[in-house]
């Protein structure tokens, strides 16, 4: 299984995007993560920040981090390429379709999966996957 340090995932992000920038070639997931920082342009300045792949991000302080963002949203890309959660696809579709547009849809995912994450950390249970695809199924009728 892969499992890259926090500094591993970073720098990932920040390669596709210089990668990407400078017209080389990507692997799949490397076109993925930057067509993700291409939606994401309040992300640019870090990503092209050498020192960017070391910057803490506070909760605390109101702060978003881009890294875990960006995570998040490739992990998403990930579910909805092999539908798991079962039911997931047609409820993001379901987003796409309530708001005529792909990226917005995918934020609707993201702010359900981060929901999901939060209470199975909270209540130190696995993450309840019939709950999250719900969650997006909400979204989607709201």
């Amino acid at each position: 299984m892969f499992d890259p340090s926090r500094d591993q995932a970073r720098q990932f992000f920040i390669g596709a995007w210089q990668k990407h920038k400078n017209r080389e070639v990507l692997t799949q997931l490397e076109i993925i993560a930057a067509d993700l920082v291409a939606h994401h342009p309040e992300y640019h300045p870090l990503l092209e920040d050498p020192d960017g792949v070391y910057k803490d991000f506070s909760p605390e302080d109101g702060q978003v981090n881009p890294f875990l963002h960006l995570s998040l949203h490739l992990a998403i890309e990930e579910q909805l390429s092999i539908n798991q959660p079962p039911g997931l696809r047609e409820a993001f579709e379901q987003c796409q379709a309530r708001h005529g547009d792909r990226h917005a849809a995918l934020h609707d995912v993201l702010e359900a999966l981060g929901e999901t994450i939060w209470r199975a950390q909270r209540d130190k249970a696995p993450l309840d996957a019939l709950a999250y695809v719900e969650a997006v199924r909400r979204k989607a009728s709201s």
